[in-house]
């Protein structure tokens, strides 16, 4: 069987983004009726629960398959197979060993872990999700291997796969034990084993794949692999400090949680069930947030492999050069979503989750403004990592990460701010950590600076028209329109289509997008040439 062709960068970001788009309809299928079922306290035991399994995933998983990527890329690029294949079946079995320690931990502690952040109710979901962090883990491994070799394909599909029986198994398990009449945590835990299904199903596809498209029988290869101990070591060295860095964001996370249940049951007054409440609307706001970073992501996995190849081979400019054009690229996808939450985020609310606390509204407000610097640092992130300079991000996340908790101290304890201080520290959070990273590549990035009025500068500009355009047909749509749920529906409907037609045609009247970047796209070239993109 023949290997399946390597992509470039931006190809393969366009591959996974596909799979994004999916992923993201068939979340929208799997949350939105989910948050409708189990309701506010419901989806706040879920969201608990599913923070403490981030953080053991990141753990183990968030900076290794980056490093493995990396090695592979490297290796690839030099045309060492046994070297390559050494490299995976390394990679494999370290990854599975530290998602089976996870998971244990999760799995024998769900009681302690669940009273540590404030949520008791959320322990049988917790016990529920422990066995998806070992098959994420060993997941991680061959989503690395193929990444590293430029082949975003299988990714693409095993995630997919993934989110569909999760949606499918969670979903129906959360149905049935409400007709069973089954406890709200119960329910909980019910929808959230279909993170497991989905993982289990994602493995078995992803190993599938390789074995029937990268064959172990390279005959003709003849360079020596490295010991297993230097392997396990360059892993160790490049990924901890990514892991590090990531674990600070997944920690920050956690306490996140802890801290705001925290401080609106001691300082602000509420009681144990109404910050139940607040934290659950949190939790959907958080979801909808989420969803900018989803798409960026894919353009973070593809970015260092290609930068790694580059560096590989010295060429340093090159590498910069693709490093600057995938921040450019991040901002004019991040910026426009992060807006249109901001502008829209009554409607968005009352349209999504009918029904849920007032104060919903607000608290997206503020996320969607923090959007556009979650994506940013996803993006600078991956670009200083795949230099070499994975010790930078942590520093950043180190900054923001205080920051965040500092003003989640003072703001959540505040009763006229309880909820909505959350997400002002996440904007904090971010933007500390955007700056400080733009700092680090302009230091670190000699051959070519990143220029930051090209990066940022026409995106805002476009994105500045796009919001007033958004906001001004919104404000005229809900007069017109009854203030009903599909009146105010449409109204949001038409406000996102004006908004996406004013930003796309101010891209391309602005030279926002340059030819050359669409060039790096599947039939990029012909797209550009019809839309006169100089």
């Amino acid at each position: 069987m023949s290997e399946p062709k390597q992509q470039n960068y931006l190809h393969g970001a366009v591959i996974l983004t596909a799979g994004v788009i999916i992923m993201k309809i068939l979340g929208a299928v799997y949350k939105i009726p989910l948050g409708n079922i189990l309701g506010d306290d419901g989806f706040g035991y879920f969201n608990t629960a599913y923070n403490i399994y981030n953080l053991f995933l990141t753990i183990a998983t968030a900076g290794f398959p980056i490093a493995l990527s990396r090695l592979i890329s490297a290796s690839y690029t030099l045309e060492k197979k046994n070297q390559t294949k050494k490299l995976f079946k390394t990679a494999l079995i370290f990854f599975s060993a530290m998602g089976l320690v996870c998971s244990a931990l999760m799995f024998f502690f769900s009681k302690e872990l669940a009273a540590f952040m404030n949520g008791p109710k959320s322990a049988q979901s917790i016990f529920a999700l422990s066995p998806a962090v070992f098959f994420c883990c060993a997941l991680a491994a061959f989503r690395g291997y193929c990444q590293g070799r430029g082949n975003m394909f299988p990714t693409t599909v095993g995630q997919v796969l993934e989110v569909l029986f999760k949606a499918v198994v969670g979903f129906i398990l959360a149905f049935a034990f409400m007709k069973a009449g089954k406890s709200l945590p119960e329910q909980s835990a019910g929808a959230i084993f279909g993170v497991v299904a989905g993982s289990i199903v994602a493995l078995a596809y992803m190993a599938y794949y390789k074995k029937k498209h990268y064959s172990e029988k390279d005959d003709d290869a003849d360079d020596i692999p490295e010991k297993t101990g230097k392997i396990l070591g360059d892993l160790i060295k490049i990924g901890v400090p990514i892991t590090l860095g990531s674990c600070v964001m997944s920690l920050v996370t956690l306490i996140d949680n802890k801290l705001v249940l925290l401080r609106l049951q001691t300082a602000a007054g509420f009681t144990s069930e109404a910050a139940d409440t607040l934290w659950g609307v949190y939790s959907k706001a958080m979801t909808l947030y989420n969803l900018p970073a989803a798409f960026i992501t894919p353009l973070t996995i593809a970015v260092v492999p290609s930068i790694a190849a580059f560096v590989a081979k010295q060429k340093e400019y090159e590498a910069c050069e693709v490093g600057e054009s995938s921040i450019r690229i991040s901002s004019l996808l991040a910026m426009p979503m992060g807006a249109g939450l901001a502008i829209l985020s009554g409607p968005i609310m009352s349209v999504i989750y009918p029904g849920s606390h007032e104060a919903g509204g607000s608290v997206l407000l503020f996320m969607g403004i923090a959007a556009f610097f979650v994506c940013t640092s996803l993006i600078t992130n991956a670009v200083l990592q795949a230099h070499g300079n994975e010790r930078l991000p942590v520093i950043s996340m180190l900054a923001g990460g205080a920051a965040k908790i500092i003003v989640n101290w003072v703001l959540v304890g505040n009763p006229d701010i309880n909820i909505k201080g959350a997400p002002i520290g996440t904007i904090a959070c971010y933007a500390i950590m955007c700056v400080l990273n733009v700092y680090f590549l302009r230091r670190s990035m000699k051959e070519r600076r990143p220029s930051i009025k090209g990066m940022f500068f026409g995106p805002l500009i476009c994105t500045a028209a796009m919001g007033v355009c958004a906001f001004a047909v919104n404000m005229l749509a809900s007069r017109i329109l009854p203030s009903t749920w599909m009146g105010t529906a449409l109204s949001m409907l038409v406000s996102i289509g004006a908004g996406v037609i004013v930003y796309f045609v101010l891209v391309i009247k602005a030279r926002a997008i340059t030819a050359e970047d669409m060039a790096l796209i599947p039939k990029g070239d012909k797209i550009a040439k019809l839309l006169h993109i100089k």
